[in-house]
């Protein structure tokens, strides 16, 4: 089936047999294989239950799950084989699967370290606020998470791991054991990866045992923190645990009539990147419910050569000039992709403006070549020396005008891997009106290091969902050498968005903060030095605590929450050193306020 309905990853999915699914990076993510279920996402108006009870697909045996989040989202359990009913329900507006997430963490250089403390604001430190962080948990036992008699600023600890929800009263009664290991038993949940604790120390740590010198931003803030849930043993939360982890925080912040900063350190590299994704779209929603603050990291996808973009010829609606120009091979737009030994599977993303028309060959290493009908809609199945080729042309979706050509490379049956070398995308306009175009690979630790663009272009590298408009997008600099940092995310530059190519929202990040060997809380109590984006989100979502503190708590300005202090912040933002472009720098004498 090829329901508008449903999202192009969806649809090539359910065209896909399973035994070349199953040798796809993305395909199945969502998919129960022992249910036979897919997890969706849906977008809806109206009584969802009653919309699909009309159609008898809310049986007395449950076959459909539904979880109804906020804002108009839901998250629905559905067989394999009723999806195309439940396309015919008229209360749903748009179905997605979910997609992976990966945390913007990466191996740290110790020889310079930079630690949160030397940023303490003696009038505010966080208290009143709630400092909520959604990511692999936390080690509640760390003193940076305790009060000075020994009792946890914990409010709520929601596993999505164990699927239990413990509250201040069930962790001091952990803590009161004096064992780690009796403590576990009444509160089973841990940080395995030890990414969350340091994220919450940044963010809000009191310093524990290092003292006010490794204190985080908001030290004095209660905490709520949601470990996100894995799917299945050994993989990755989804963006269904993180739709599921911001609709219970957003409410429990209202039920304690809290204003709550919200840390995201994680992202994935599918999508369009502009905002229409309905997790884009549900970030946005959610950041209008409540006194909150969403802060997102930018991602490391900078410098990991997994994106290029720019534009083609642009020759307006004459369209027989190039078709009969000899020379139009000298008019192709060449893109070169490496693909490195031993990789098992590759996707590829294609956005390009649906008025604009293209020829699109893809080239093997050994040369053999396969040229895209891009006026098919649909699946398409090619085979190239030993790699299979599954693609899918989209079409404008109701919440997308942009199109999409999606690339699944899959070793052929009785192979392992693609094939390695230098694989070329030829671009030739037949009918172009903007002429950009964008490539996307999957997130640089989901694949080799050495699999990469051969020119690559480190603008719009954001990951989603930072690419929100209402969140607070947060990039990574060096606070050694103040510059910014190679791997962090990157936006539109401005003077793209003044010659019409993105509107003022997606000129991010919004701000940067030190991101490179940042002293944080490790799992096990003591500190160690992180790097990434993951890292320099805290900092903000810290900041912005302090400033509803100051604003809400301390009654200076009782609006002071959402979009507002994403303002506040931008201003009072310090220009980095050698930029010259807006929004990384700006000209004039200001009054700033150094949050970094």
């Amino acid at each position: 089936m090829d329901s508008q309905k449903l999202e192009n990853l969806l649809n090539l999915a359910l065209d896909t047999p399973m035994a070349q699914r199953d040798r796809s990076m993305e395909l199945n993510v969502g998919y129960d294989k022992e249910d036979s279920t897919w997890e969706l996402i849906v977008k809806y108006h109206g009584d969802l239950r009653q919309g699909l009870s009309v159609l008898n697909l809310l049986p007395q045996s449950n076959v459909i799950k539904v979880e109804e989040l906020i804002a108009g989202y839901a998250i629905l359990t559905v067989p394999e084989s009723m999806i195309d009913a439940l396309v015919t329900v008229e209360e749903i507006e748009y179905i997605e699967k979910p997609k992976r997430l990966f945390f913007s963490e990466l191996a740290g250089n110790t020889a310079a370290c930079y630690a949160p403390g030397s940023q303490i604001f003696n009038e505010l430190s966080g208290k009143g606020v709630l400092v909520a962080v959604i990511d692999s948990g936390i080690s509640y036992w760390n003193q940076d998470f305790r009060n000075t008699d020994g009792t946890t600023r914990i409010l709520y600890l929601l596993d999505q791991v164990t699927g239990a929800e413990y509250d201040r009263e069930q962790i001091n009664a952990a803590l009161a054991t004096g064992s780690r290991l009796q403590a576990e038993q009444i509160v089973p949940s841990i940080d395995t990866t030890g990414h969350g604790t340091a994220v919450a120390g940044i963010a809000a740590g009191n310093g524990g045992q290092g003292g006010i010198a490794y204190a985080g931003m908001a030290r004095e803030s209660d905490l709520l923190i949601v470990r996100l849930g894995t799917p299945r043993a050994d993989s990755f939360p989804r963006t269904t645990e993180l739709m599921r982890a911001l609709t219970y925080t957003v409410n429990k912040a209202i039920a304690l009539k809290m204003p709550v900063a919200i840390n995201l350190s994680f992202g994935n590299t599918y999508g369009a990147h502009n905002g229409t994704s309905l997790l884009e779209r549900f970030l946005d929603n959610v950041s209008e419910i409540g006194r909150s603050v969403i802060c997102v990291g930018s991602g490391n996808e900078g410098a990991s050569g997994g994106h290029v973009g720019g534009s083609v010829i642009v020759t307006g609606h004459n369209r027989n000039r190039l078709q009969s120009d000899s020379n139009v091979i000298a008019d192709s737009t060449r893109v070169e992709l490496t693909i490195g030994t031993y990789e098992t599977g590759l996707n590829i993303q294609l956005w390009k403006e649906y008025t604009d028309r293209y020829v699109v060959t893809l080239v093997s290493p050994a040369g053999q070549s396969l040229t895209v009908d891009t006026d098919r809609p649909g699946q398409q199945n090619y085979r190239l020396n030993n790699t299979q080729i599954l693609l899918y042309n989209g079409e404008p979706a109701p919440y997308l005008t942009s199109q999409e050509i999606y690339f699944d490379l899959l070793p052929v049956a009785g192979s392992r891997y693609l094939d390695s070398g230098v694989w070329t995308f030829l671009l030739r306009p037949v009918e172009t009106i903007t002429g950009n175009y964008t490539f996307y690979l999957p997130s640089g630790t989901a694949r080799s290091e050495n699999t990469r663009f051969v020119r690559t272009t480190p603008d719009v590298t954001l990951t989603i969902p930072s690419t929100a408009s209402k969140v607070i997008t947060v990039g990574a600099y060096d606070p050694v050498y103040e510059a910014y940092a190679d791997f962090s995310g990157r936006g539109y530059l401005y003077q793209e968005q003044v010659n019409s190519r993105t509107s003022d929202s997606f000129v991010k990040p919004d701000m940067v903060a030190p991101g490179v060997n940042v002293i944080a809380p490790d799992r096990n109590g003591g500190y160690t030095p992180v790097t990434g984006t993951s890292f320099a989100t805290p900092f903000v979502t810290g900041a912005a605590a302090l400033l509803m503190q100051w604003g809400i708590v301390m009654g200076n300005d009782p609006y002071l929450y959402g979009e507002k202090v994403k303002a506040y912040l931008r201003r009072g933002a310090k220009p980095i050193r050698g930029e010259t472009e807006y929004p990384n720098a700006r000209v004039g004498d200001y009054d700033i306020i150094v949050l970094s």
